[in-house]
C-alpha cells in the first residue's frame, strides 16, 4: 500500500487510468475527496462493493 500525505487542493494522479483524486476539505477527522475519472472507470465506496460469499468450512474466530 502506498501511503501519501496531501493537503487541501492537492491531487494524486493515476495517469494510466486517467484518474485524479483531489483533497477537497479536511476537518474534524473527516476528509472530502473529489474523484475525476473517465466514464468507463467505476468508482465506488468500499462499503458498496459486493461481499464475497463466506468460504465453506471456515469458521469465524471466537471472542475470548
Amino acid at each position: 500500500m502506498l501511503v501519501l500525505t496531501r493537503r487541501v487542493n492537492e491531487k494524486v494522479v493515476l495517469p494510466s487510468l486517467g484518474v485524479t483524486v483531489q483533497v477537497l476539505s479536511a476537518r474534524n477527522g473527516v476528509v472530502r475527496l473529489g474523484v475525476a475519472a473517465p466514464a468507463e472507470v467505476k468508482v465506488l465506496r468500499e462499503e458498496l462493493l459486493p461481499r464475497p460469499p463466506p468460504a465453506v468450512g471456515v469458521t469465524s474466530p471466537t471472542r475470548r
